[in-house]
């Protein structure tokens, strides 16, 4: 079971695009890396579209959002272009990256999000997330925790 303070568990996986990325890649960065069970379901099209509609505010904190969940790379493509979505969305059709971060639950993906601090470090979890005021709630959380 992961817990704050913990090093953030090391991932690649392609994106929406089929490129891959890396939690590496985001060094220096905080990390919002939220997993969610289904693209174009209702729970989690609104989850989506808050954090695009926060995207700016988060980015402006040095901060990168990273949402992953089972559904394919062409899945994640159509959802992103109906969508309109400006966030990053990895395929993890083996939930290998599921499981390490301890996102699998009985019927799925839990909705779950962790904060990862430029250091690679898990500095908040939500481990099971209510969609509303959730994306704000994660800007404020990377707003305090930076004045520490």
């Amino acid at each position: 079971m992961l817990k704050m303070g913990d090093n953030a568990p090391e991932f690649c996986l392609p994106d929406q695009d089929g490129k891959d990325l890396c939690l590496k890649d985001l060094k220096g960065k905080w990390v919002v890396l939220y997993f969610y069970p289904k693209d174009n379901t209702p729970g989690c099209t609104a989850e989506a579209l808050s954090f695009t509609e926060h995207k700016d505010e988060i980015s402006g904190l040095n901060a990168e959002i990273v949402g992953i969940s089972a559904d394919s790379v062409e899945s994640h493509k159509k959802f992103i272009e109906k969508r309109n979505l400006k966030i990053k969305l990895l395929s993890d059709p083996q939930r290998k990256v599921i499981a390490l971060y301890d996102a699998k639950g009985v019927l799925g993906t839990t909705r779950s999000t962790f904060l990862i601090d430029p250091d690679g470090k898990i500095a908040k979890i939500w481990p099971k997330v209510s969609v509303n005021g959730h994306a704000d709630d994660v800007k404020n959380s990377i707003l305090n925790l930076r004045v520490k």
